[in-house]
């Protein structure tokens, strides 16, 4: 079976993994629940490349998030539940549904209607998906009121952010970023009440309320704090990684170093970093530029290939 840019192929391939008797063992073991948090992690990874601007690995990884997609829809397949074509269809659907400022009469594609359409269109929704819901035989979803179509699995910064956004459109939100860090600091205020009082639990209850503030804080200076947490986790081992070869350069041992000799390496990988920014932006054109080659290698006709 050779590769294909064809998505049938793609099909065909997840196919015969999941054939009894001459499959892969490890695909025929999966059921929907075992592979699920694979597709959070192949998401993670997407997310990581355009981080790294790698777009190399930004098309290998979509290809892995693509292979997820392809898994769940064979399995639907196998137990009579839907197919790939199902899925693609079902987002057809929505796409065209919810843009009928794009795809729909002339008279729907002004700001004032769209925007009026909108909370319309989810409504009917909702309400199609319950019917679907019923016709199925599965029942109602217990998860009910204005907040209840976040979902409960996304990465609880995310999901702090959709909540916060979700209340803000009924007008259940700060109307200034100065506001919310005063609710930061108010929120660390308690945390340090509860460190006093050595009572542990109430500590982790009110260091979860100092980080959904933070989240908050994040939204109105419209960045996504997952994105900002990523790139000081990249930081952070960054500096710590120069610490290490320095120590290791004059040969000491890391954890047998006083901390005052650790924060001096540390400020110093800080000022190295201040000092090369300009370098590492031509490091992100030239890695932009190769990406663009290799794109364009692809496009160019090969000849004498067998």
């Amino acid at each position: 079976m050779q590769p294909s840019r064809d998505i049938e192929r793609l099909l065909e391939i997840m196919r015969a993994l999941r054939t009894p008797k001459t499959g892969c063992a490890w695909d025929l073991a999966q059921d929907f629940k075992s592979i699920a948090p694979y597709a959070i992690e192949e998401a993670c990874e997407v997310v990581d490349a355009i981080e790294r601007e790698d777009f190399i690995d930004l098309r290998d990884e979509l290809g892995d998030l693509l292979l997820q997609v392809v898994f769940h829809a064979q399995m639907g397949r196998e137990s009579g539940l839907f197919d790939f074509g199902a899925v693609v269809e079902a987002v057809t659907a929505k796409m065209i549904r919810r843009h009928p400022h794009v795809f729909g009469e002339p008279s729907q594609r002004t700001p004032e209607a769209v925007e009026g359409a909108w909370a319309e269109i989810k409504a009917q929704e909702k309400a199609e998906k319950a019917a679907a819901r019923r016709a199925a035989g599965l029942p109602e979803q217990a998860r009910q009121g204005h907040l209840a179509d976040i979902p409960v699995a996304l990465p609880a910064l995310t999901r702090a952010v959709k909540l916060q956004e979700k209340a803000s459109k009924v007008g259940f939100d700060w109307n200034d970023a100065r506001l919310v860090l005063a609710k930061i600091r108010e929120e660390c205020d308690e945390v340090e009440e509860a460190l006093d009082r050595g009572d542990m639990a109430h500590v982790a209850h009110e260091v979860g309320d100092v980080l959904f503030a933070v989240a908050n804080l994040a939204r109105h200076a419209k960045t996504d704090p997952d994105a900002a947490l990523r790139g000081c986790n990249a930081k952070f081992e960054r500096r710590f990684l120069y610490i290490e070869q320095e120590l290791d350069r004059q040969g000491r041992i890391l954890g047998e170093v006083p901390l005052a000799e650790m924060d001096a390496l540390w400020d110093e990988a800080k000022e190295r970093e201040r000092q090369a920014s300009p370098s590492l932006q031509t490091a992100k054109i030239s890695l932009s530029n190769r990406a663009t080659a290799l794109r364009d290698a692809e496009k160019t006709p090969k000849t004498g290939a067998r």
